[in-house]
């Protein structure tokens, strides 16, 4: 049975972060309750679209700043998906909050809607580096968030931080992350500031205004990191993300995340949107006010077609090849199985991509591991050289 993920992007936000080129809008809070009518709309017809009902086991609300919905529209986009797929029992579904957005009675009426994971954008524990960043919150507010929400018993708690900053130092950095450590999150997710066109923080650099930030310095921190969060812990399975290892040996990963790892079919829904499935990639409408108004109409397409797509990509054999490639090597244990690429493309890893798999493990990017060296993964040279191993698989 081929298991669904499900994103649902919520475009909205008080203010927009410095760094910030994701599709988000400040001040349109008046749309709000239209934006609900036509991604409860979308769901529908993409439910329509279907021969069969599909089996959903992930759901993941990102922006934007989710938490700003009210309870009430969140509960909406849960009973909407519940009547339109078959809602597994372990379902997984992640709501993306900015710190300062939440209360204690907000995080409990979400978890009993179903919402079991909470990832937080603390991004930094420093007063001068929020500033910076031009986030709303403060340090104390990621430590009330994380209590309230095992109040309310989320206890699946992702942190977000971002490192590589201008001007940040390595002992700045050491603290950030000591302090987020200190709050004992089940999963961490890790990012090196990448400046993006457009975004305020990058014509802060182009002026003058701010350094250039330092890939060498940036590598020792996440280097640091990656050490400092084994010695906690934590396991790295991918190159950003860490889960907290119990007791019994499990790992806190995200699922919904390993669904687009493992290149497997997620509807994605909502203003600027990019889902997988039944072999295209789509693309939503990214303008919310555009978005709303192409799903005035409940027009039935083929799945996983919608009004809101603006664009439909088929995707043939060796691209889907090539894309799993690219996401699976991502993965820091995991990697890509050569059992698991023939079982799925009925062809052998090692001769698809037998120049770029010698080439790399000449360098050292790659390494064959595993008991019978069946699982093709970076080596610790390739996770701080990510973009250089997938640049041969484009």
């Amino acid at each position: 049975m081929q298991l669904y993920s499900l994103y649902l992007h919520i475009p909205f936000c008080t203010h927009r972060c410095s760094y910030c080129d994701f599709n988000t809008y400040s001040g349109l809070d008046g749309i709000i309750p239209a934006y609900i009518d036509a991604l409860c709309r979308e769901i529908e017809i993409i439910a329509d679209g279907l021969e069969s009902t599909i089996p959903i086991h992930t759901i993941y609300l990102g922006g934007g700043t989710p938490s700003l919905l009210p309870a009430s529209s969140l509960e909406r986009i849960v009973k909407s998906i519940a009547t339109s797929f078959e809602w597994l029992a372990e379902v997984e579904l992640t709501l993306e909050a900015n710190p300062g957005t939440i209360s204690p009675e907000y995080l409990d009426h979400i978890q009993k809607l179903g919402v079991n994971r909470l990832s937080l954008g603390m991004q930094s524990a420093s007063p001068g580096e929020l500033r910076l960043l031009e986030r709303n919150h403060g340090y104390s507010d990621v430590v009330n968030a994380v209590k309230w929400a095992r109040q309310a018993a989320i206890d699946n708690i992702n942190l977000d931080l971002i490192f590589g900053l201008p001007y940040q130092t390595v002992e700045v950095w050491k603290n950030n992350l000591d302090l987020a450590i200190n709050l004992q999150p089940a999963h961490f997710s890790l990012y090196a500031l990448t400046l993006e066109k457009g975004t305020l923080m990058n014509q802060w650099v182009e002026r003058g205004r701010l350094s250039q930030p330092d890939p060498d310095l940036a590598a020792e921190m996440y280097e640091w990191a990656s050490e400092r969060l084994s010695k906690a812990g934590y396991m790295q399975y991918e190159i950003s993300n860490w889960g907290l290892e119990t007791s019994s040996g499990e790992i806190y990963m995200c699922k919904h995340n390993l669904q687009y790892w493992r290149n497997l079919p997620y509807l994605g829904l909502g203003a600027g949107a990019h889902g997988f499935a039944n072999g295209f990639r789509t693309v939503n409408t990214y303008l919310p006010q555009m978005y709303i108004q192409n799903l005035n109409n409940h027009q039935a397409y083929p799945f996983p077609q919608t009004l809101a797509n603006v664009h439909l990509q088929p995707i043939d054999v060796h691209t889907e090849m090539t894309e799993t490639m690219l996401m699976g090597l991502r993965l820091t244990q995991e990697g890509v199985s050569r059992a698991g690429f023939y079982k799925r493309f009925e062809q052998r890893l090692e001769q698809v991509f037998s120049e770029e798999i010698h080439s790399l493990i000449s360098q050292g990017l790659l390494e064959w591991a595993g008991d019978c060296e069946e699982i093709l993964r970076l080596t610790r040279t390739g996770r701080l050289l990510g973009n250089q191993v997938f640049m041969q698989f484009v």
